[in-house]
């Protein structure tokens, strides 16, 4: 199942600006949006009738403590759509519940959360093998208990480490059996437990390049900008800072959610917060990506609109893939948003995308 792939439709109206802000922001305001949902998903995972009764039953099997009453309260939330699962352990033991794959786990936690399965995070990697081997949530749960803590990394890695991540998925697939597995864990430790390392590689990139807003070959000698600056001048975008989110609608919230504040960066940047997915698109959309010397074509003006979202949708979601976080889904509202804001010609992105929420929350 692959929620990544823009329909011709799609593909040819963001392609070829017959959508304007205004058109696109009432697309989002108005219900038009066709917003992939929780339950949807999960129905679309496990398509049998009994979901509420099974996931009702294995979370009580796995919890003798815990109220019944509270458990089914729980599942009928998800179901009905009022709430989600968060927690990435909460998430792991639905997919051992309804006995999924390992990758229809990685599209739950990826529907979920900012990251999917991540095979440098030690928990990932262990409740992987026991999904694959059709293992019980309680085994994977006591087996990794039991594993020798993993020492958090003292740097960052530079360049990707991508190949790395491979390398381990591919250890781990040759383990046979438990022994093998916590022979492959231990030998491994040094390499476990980078998962959200690449992602601050890239806020690190992106911000330095909003910090020292003028390269330092120019011999200008401009001071730098504080995160306050850098809230202000690139991130605040027209988003309402007001705490009511009463008559906001569900795509409204949805967008706005998570908005990153002057806090949240300073907290990132001192590594006491990881970095959020929608921070890095936000990021990729202000600096246009544009973080280096590089030659790239999508600065080309010969390159079509069309031409030039099939190069964005590329670069964005490799760079997602090296983060180990859910690809672009057409279905996310502000993947969405992305993907229009990236089509931009004469305007830049954080122009265009600027315009839609000004229009979007103009009755917030």
């Amino acid at each position: 199942m692959n929620f990544t792939y823009l329909s011709g439709l799609e593909h040819a109206r963001l392609g070829s600006g017959q959508m304007n802000t205004a058109v696109v922001a009432q697309h989002l305001r108005d219900g038009q949006f066709a917003l992939r949902t929780f339950p949807e998903l999960l129905c679309s995972l496990y398509p049998a009738g009994d979901l509420q009764q099974r996931l009702t039953d294995a979370f009580l099997a796995d919890d003798p403590g815990a109220s019944a009453g509270t458990v089914a309260k729980v599942v009928r939330n998800w179901l009905s759509g009022r709430a989600k699962p968060t927690r990435r352990e909460e998430i792991f033991h639905v997919a051992f519940a309804l006995g999924l794959s390992e990758s229809q786990a990685n599209l739950l936690l990826g529907h979920c959360t900012d990251y999917g399965i991540h095979y440098r995070e030690g928990r990932d990697v262990v409740y992987a093998w026991f999904l694959r081997n059709g293992a019980t949530y309680a085994r994977a749960r006591d087996f990794f208990a039991a594993l020798p803590p993993i020492r958090k990394p003292d740097s960052v890695p530079e360049h990707s480490t991508a190949h790395l991540t491979h390398e381990l998925q591919s250890a781990f697939l040759q383990a046979h059996d438990e022994t093998e597995l916590r022979a492959c864990y231990e030998k491994n430790l040094l390499n476990l437990g980078t998962l959200h390392l690449r992602a601050y590689a890239y806020f690190r990139r992106y911000l330095d390049r909003l910090v020292h807003p003028v390269p330092e070959w120019t011999g200008l000698d401009e001071p730098d900008y504080s995160m306050q600056a850098v809230m202000d001048l690139y991130l605040r975008m027209k988003m309402p800072t007001g705490r009511s989110r009463g008559d906001m609608s569900v795509i409204q919230r949805l967008i706005r959610s998570n908005w990153p504040n002057t806090t949240a960066l300073k907290n990132i940047r001192l590594r006491k917060a990881d970095v959020p997915r929608k921070l890095l698109l936000l990021f990729y959309i202000i600096t246009e990506n544009v973080v280096d010397d590089e030659y790239r074509e999508t600065d080309e003006d010969y390159l079509s609109p069309e031409q030039r979202l099939d190069d964005h949708w590329y670069a964005l979601n490799a760079m997602l893939m090296d983060c180990g976080m859910p690809l672009l889904d057409p279905r996310n509202a502000f993947d969405w948003l992305v993907l229009y804001a990236v089509t931009a010609d004469e305007e830049s992105m954080s122009e265009r995308m600027e315009a839609v929420i000004e229009q979007l929350f103009s009755n917030a």
